[in-house]
């Protein structure tokens, strides 16, 4: 069984920034953040995979950035100009052929 631990959500000013890291026991093809917010679906926002490949969703390219540390098995989420609407708990995902796991999501909270 993989298991992926996540960290660093947490209180942010509109305009602020927030970097949260997931680090998994073993290395996997793909890695990916989702949120959930308050009733709303949850959406994928960033994903890559170990051959170097991103993808973001239109809200956040820009801000958000997706650095893999191989080395570690982590995966990072940088955040920055962070906006009410990115406020959700966010969750790692990480996946290899047919199986995936998931962590326990942190909370990003953004508030004046």
């Amino acid at each position: 069984q993989v298991q992926l631990v996540e960290s660093g959500g947490g209180l942010v000013q509109p305009g602020g920034s927030l970097n949260l890291s997931c680090v998994a026991s073993k290395n996997l093809f793909g890695m990916g953040w989702y949120r959930q917010a308050p009733g709303k679906r949850r959406q994928r926002v960033a994903m890559s995979t170990n051959t170097g490949i991103t993808d973001y969703i239109d809200p956040v390219k820009g801000r958000f950035t997706i650095p893999r540390d191989s080395a570690k098995n982590a995966e990072y989420l940088l955040m920055t100009n962070l906006q009410p609407e990115d406020t959700a708990n966010y969750l790692c995902e990480a996946w290899e052929g047919e199986d995936d796991y998931w962590g326990q999501g942190t909370q990003v909270t953004v508030s004046s």
